[in-house]
């Protein structure tokens, strides 16, 4: 018998207990494009915005595609809400994309990843990665053209040293669950 301390070896292990910067990354079941039109990622996007607000958290950085999205985000003084924050955004976008599609007990989202960035190189890398998101999947040739990401507002609001010092950060070893 597992001890009771055990890991699950079949799904992602979440562990949250402090403050600090986290990255997120959750996939449609089975790969499907349920947010493969403009609307539907306006409307995620503005439930993602709306519930890390309602829950605290600062976004970072955030990328939606039609199967799959990637967020970067600080957590409020304690981090356990992330995961009823992620279940409210799958369960709202869930029911709205079912109740569009006429398919009310349709599966949409599988798992979600996530990794406390308790380094700053890390956490820099994984800025990069998510801005540039809609680039590395071949969706658009510069990532300010993506508007369901957050290069664009990067550039506009950060400053122009911290904008160089994460251009700089190489990405292509970065270890990113990304198989979408």
């Amino acid at each position: 018998m597992p001890n009771e301390c055990s890991d699950w070896p079949h799904a992602p292990i979440h562990r949250f207990s402090e403050r600090g910067t986290y990255m997120v990354t959750a996939g449609t079941y089975g790969k499907r494009c349920h947010l493969n039109a403009p609307e539907r990622r306006d409307q995620f996007l503005a439930s993602l915005f709306r519930l890390t607000y309602e829950f605290g958290w600062e976004l970072h950085a955030w990328a939606i595609m039609a199967n799959h999205y990637h967020i970067v985000a600080l957590a409020p003084e304690q981090a356990e809400n992330l995961p009823e924050l992620i279940a409210r955004l799958h369960h709202e976008s869930t029911t709205a994309l079912n109740a569009a599609d006429g398919t009310p007990n349709r599966k949409v989202w599988y798992q979600y990843w996530d990794t406390h960035l308790s380094f700053q190189r890390s956490y820099m890398a994984r800025l990069k990665y998510v801005h540039t998101n809609p680039v590395h999947h071949a969706i658009v040739s510069r990532a300010e053209e993506y508007r369901w990401c957050s290069q664009s507002w990067f550039r506009e609001l950060a400053g122009s040293g911290f904008r160089e010092a994460v251009d700089g950060f190489a990405i292509d070893k970065l270890k990113v669950f990304d198989d979408f």
